[in-house]
């Protein structure tokens, strides 16, 4: 199995995308592979990878949400693996609406388990395809910002930049 990948200059730095038949497999604020790659679950990740220039509707996503279209990265199809409590979460997240952080409690609640919080945290930290399934959204109870596996500055720049054009 092949997939393809590229890296993007974005304000918050180097955005790797790696994608297979149109869908995100995973992605992230580094333009190193080996970083990324292991994020893609065993059975989705492929066995070699091809640089290109551009990946299409991919790529557009997320110059488009750069230049202002907060929703263009929820367009595009992402893969992911896991139970169903979290792949559940993960499309969950892709609803949470940019410039709306929910808490992590009010995340597990959108979820349909409110006692998850904890699994509701846990969707985010494994959630290999960041801005597409947009785990920057939840921030903790008190508004502090929690994790990110990208660092704190670009979760902080993230939804900085939602709320301003919320």
């Amino acid at each position: 199995m092949m997939a393809d990948h590229t890296t993007l200059t974005t304000p918050d730095g180097p955005f790797t995308v790696i994608a297979q038949d149109g869908a995100v497999l995973a992605s992230g604020w580094t333009a190193d592979l080996e970083v990324l790659l292991p994020q893609v679950h065993a059975a989705l990740r492929p066995a070699a990878l091809h640089p290109v220039a551009s990946l299409g509707a991919l790529t557009d996503a997320v110059t488009a949400y750069y230049d202002g279209d907060l929703a263009a990265p929820m367009t595009v199809p992402v893969h992911q693996k896991s139970g169903p409590f979290r792949e559940h979460a993960w499309d969950v997240l892709r609803e949470v609406a940019a410039g709306r952080p929910l808490s992590y409690a009010d995340y597990a609640l959108a979820a349909g388990n409110p006692k998850a919080v904890r699994a509701a945290a846990s969707a985010c930290a494994f959630n290999a395809a960041a801005l597409f399934v947009p785990c920057h959204r939840i921030v903790r109870t008190d508004g502090s910002l929690g994790g990110f596996r990208w660092g704190l500055p670009v979760k902080e720049s993230l939804l900085a930049r939602e709320a301003a054009a919320s």
